[in-house]
């Protein structure tokens, strides 16, 4: 007689466990083991079964083998395009997510109208928004003539019976895979089993038909994309929509890509005519400045190969004595400036014990660049001594707990974007000082001649 076997699958990890309990050993989330029926039987033949043999037999090829590679289709949207690398893959799955209203289904929705109108046959199957609503959006965004092929469904086998009948589409995009539904699993859509199958039959088909599949992803509250995390092992690209609806603009990142680089971004801003694509996103990040400011520097951030400039901005505030001074942080890692005014503190012979700090990233970016330590020393220093930086200058350099300034990479990139911005001067490690640029480099050792320089000592 055979043996029913019962899985026992995380809700928020996706972990396997055979057994229930309360909280999931993983992930440590309570109440979140639930029960996967259809797993199937074990027989002791099973059990026992040698796959070294009775399978089919595969071809292995060198890897110097000339094989043709994947055509790119160009998505028209140049932004998209830099993100992905270069544009769809064909037979390749796309998985991005981001909050909700940031503007994922606008930012497919244009794509697909315009590789529509370009010649590509596209499929768009919404399982959140009836048909006669994408067609709303799509007058709204000045797109209601393109011939994308449109429908609303939310059954999987109903998605693959309907395109196989037919010539495959060049871009099919699903919104959102946690609505789909396979009837091969029980469970409601957006549970991790029945999202984990319905992925594996469209990117089954994605490479048997040579489809660009693109899936939009829902995020939890700490902003990781719902569902099991092998999700994101299946697909070829994971892109992450960031931004703040209260801001303007838009951050496409390339988080995973297994046809071009990672940490590639792609910038727009949000119109009433929907996205916008922004050529040059350093206008978005820097403030418009006629004179000399305390407590704001220019860093020349680097994102993948663009290079953008923003405003990092810091506020010192002098308390009583007894009060406890507050650390706060916005677009920067809090761990990171703790760092950099603990040597100041130690090695620069500053004092920030008995003041309230505030760092902010103008626009509402962030930041991530190592390179960011001097932007943010200059800054605080700045803050502190109410000198200003002078306003034709950028700073950029990583600090070490020596108080040692370290030269990053791409410098000279960094700098031919701030001299194309009308900068004159930079701030730099003393290794970076060779490198050939129209700006004037003034180059430091250690984070204590940058500060001496900066309050005029010595």
């Amino acid at each position: 007689m055979a043996k029913p076997q019962k899985r026992y699958v995380c809700q928020s990890c996706g972990s396997v466990s055979h057994r229930w309990a309360g909280q999931c050993a993983d992930c440590s989330e309570w109440n979140t083991l639930v029960e996967e029926v259809g797993g199937g039987t074990v027989t002791p033949f099973q059990a026992k079964h040698n796959l070294q043999s009775g399978g089919r037999s595969f071809q292995l090829v060198g890897l110097d083998a000339e094989i043709a590679l994947p055509e790119r289709m160009a998505s028209g949207i140049a932004e998209l395009d830099r993100a992905l690398g270069g544009g769809f893959v064909e037979g390749s799955a796309t998985l991005i997510g981001g909050d909700p209203g940031i503007g994922k289904s606008t930012l497919l929705l244009q794509a697909a109208a315009k590789m529509a109108l370009a010649g590509r046959a596209v499929a768009y199957v919404s399982g959140e928004e009836a048909a006669d609503q994408v067609r709303l959006r799509a007058r709204r965004l000045g797109l209601g003539n393109a011939p994308v092929q449109l429908a609303a469904a939310t059954s999987t086998r109903d998605i693959l019976t309907t395109l196989g009948q037919s010539t495959p589409p060049d871009l099919l995009v699903i919104d959102s895979i946690q609505t789909m539904h396979s009837d091969l699993i029980e469970g409601a859509p957006g549970t991790v089993s029945q999202v984990r199958a319905s992925a594996q039959e469209l990117i089954r088909f994605a490479k048997e038909r040579g489809t660009a599949v693109v899936l939009v992803g829902h995020v939890t509250k700490d902003g990781s994309i719902a569902g099991p995390r092998v999700l994101e092992h299946m697909v070829d690209t994971v892109l992450s929509f960031e931004g703040e609806r209260s801001h303007q603009y838009r951050i496409l990142r390339a988080i995973k890509n297994r046809f071009g680089g990672t940490d590639e971004i792609g910038v727009f801003a949000m119109v009433a005519e929907g996205l916008a694509e922004i050529a040059n996103p350093s206008a978005l990040f820097l403030t418009q400045r006629d004179e000399s400011v305390t407590g704001t520097t220019v860093f020349p951030a680097l994102e993948g190969t663009r290079p953008v400039l923003v405003e990092i901005q810091a506020l010192v505030v002098r308390l009583a004595s007894g009060a406890t001074p507050r650390r706060a942080v916005v677009g920067w890692d809090s761990g990171r400036l703790a760092m950099v005014l603990a040597v100041l503190e130690a090695r620069c012979g500053l004092s920030f014990s008995t003041s309230e700090v505030y760092l902010n990233i103008a626009g509402g970016y962030r930041v991530q660049d190592p390179a960011a330590d001097l932007a943010v020393a200059a800054a605080l220093v700045s803050a502190l001594s109410e000198r200003p930086v002078p306003v034709d200058a950028v700073a950029f350099g990583e600090i070490a707990l020596s108080g040692e300034l370290r030269p990053v990479a791409h410098g000279a990139l960094r700098l031919k974007e701030a001299g194309k911005l009308g900068f004159e001067r930079a701030l730099v490690p003393s290794a970076l000082v060779d490198e050939k640029t129209p700006l004037s480099l003034t180059g430091f050792r250690t984070l204590g001649a940058f500060v001496d320089h900066m309050l005029g000592r010595g």
